[in-house]
């Protein structure tokens, strides 16, 4: 089908039909409640690569410890990334820290009203710009997600690849259409994107219920399980990540990840990345400093094994513990330093980390 010949007649009933869809099923979620940029631009924040029921608590939290964008801009960046722990793509809360302060220091906390000067704010993209845009002020801009493919493509018939340029501006130009129809722009934004989210699902639809069902190109033709067409995605690499826990007088040795590489400053402990499993720390190729702590202090005799699958990589880590005589303790390796165990959980830690210290010692 051509969805351009046929979109006069499909949109006349497509706009209506999924504003009275949402307003019988929409989830009640507190950013629903407000139209303070703030919080909406926290709550797409949080939402990016999250789903819905477990960024609520990060966004309620967030609210509660930061509740103006000015007590944001003011926070330590260690806390902040603290309060994040579990979300992961931490760059998402380095960007809002970052965007906080420019609004503050720059703008007298007077957040950005327009599509437009929205996007020229760190960390704030096309998808998110729209939504603050229409949300919080009104603006007649289209949101265009992972939901808002998934519906269009269906209902209209859309072949093309959802990650190609091409495809992008087809869809951009068929939401800019139809939301030209909508009697309330935030309305119908967020109507599109609930019902992909809840009705339009990307396995099993429910398209009996469905109340564009008869106007739905996917479902007449039978194709639902086709669209949107997407690229696969590149393979999940795995890593082997080898963690030496030196302790001392219940303290443990920990570091903050400066390098460029996942989990940015956050802390782990001493770590050292094979290309292969190496179950005992002997076949591990140490530094000789290293490994002559390992042999003077005491070593767990149980290593312990742990998995996180982040986007497009398998972390694979092993957890040694050694115990470290008090002779020892100013001979860490560089960057290297002692924290208490109160000390470590204020500190901002991957999950893996987390999970971790939990394991061994909770």
């Amino acid at each position: 089908m051509d969805w351009q010949s046929d979109l006069n007649v499909i949109e006349a009933v497509f706009v209506p039909s999924l504003e009275g869809w949402y307003e019988h099923h929409k989830r009640d979620l507190p950013w629903r409640h407000t139209r303070n940029p703030y919080y909406i631009w926290l709550s797409e924040v949080i939402l990016q690569q999250t789903r819905v029921a477990q960024g609520k608590p990060y966004y309620e939290r967030f609210v509660d410890t930061y509740p103006t964008i000015e007590e944001l801009a003011r926070a330590d960046e260690k806390e902040l990334l603290r309060l994040w722990q579990g979300l992961g793509y931490y760059s998402r809360a380095r960007n809002l820290h970052q965007t906080a302060r420019y609004v503050t220091d720059q703008l007298a906390g007077k957040f950005p009203a327009t599509y437009h000067e929205l996007l020229k704010m760190k960390g704030i993209g096309v998808y998110t710009a729209a939504a603050i845009a229409s949300f919080a002020f009104g603006e007649r801009v289209a949101v265009v997600d992972g939901n808002v493919y998934r519906v269009l493509a269906r209902v209209f018939g859309i072949y093309e690849d959802i990650t190609t340029t091409g495809a992008k501006k087809t869809f951009a130009a068929l939401a800019t259409r139809l939301i030209q129809k909508a009697d309330n722009p935030a309305t119908y934004n967020q109507a599109i994107m609930e019902f992909g989210a809840i009705q339009c699902t990307p396995v099993a639809p429910d398209c009996l219920l469905c109340p564009v069902q008869q106007h739905c190109v996917a479902y007449l033709t039978g194709q639902q399980h086709r669209l949107p067409v997407k690229a696969k995605k590149a393979p999940v690499r795995d890593r082997y990540f080898h963690y030496l826990v030196f302790s001392n007088n219940n303290k443990m040795a920990m570091r903050e990840r400066t390098e460029r590489d996942v989990w940015q400053q956050l802390y782990d402990f001493y770590l050292l990345e094979t290309d292969e499993p190496k179950p005992n720390w002997r076949d591990l190729l140490l530094p000789d400093s290293v490994n002559e702590l390992v042999r003077q202090g005491v070593l767990a005799a149980t290593p312990v094994e742990a998995m996180q699958l982040l986007s497009h990589q398998r972390i694979r880590a092993i957890f040694h513990f050694v115990e470290l005589p008090d002779g020892l303790t100013e001979q860490l390796p560089e960057g290297l330093k002692w924290y208490s165990m109160a000390e470590i959980t204020d500190l901002p830690k991957p999950v893996l980390i987390t999970n971790y210290l939990e394991k061994a010692f909770g």
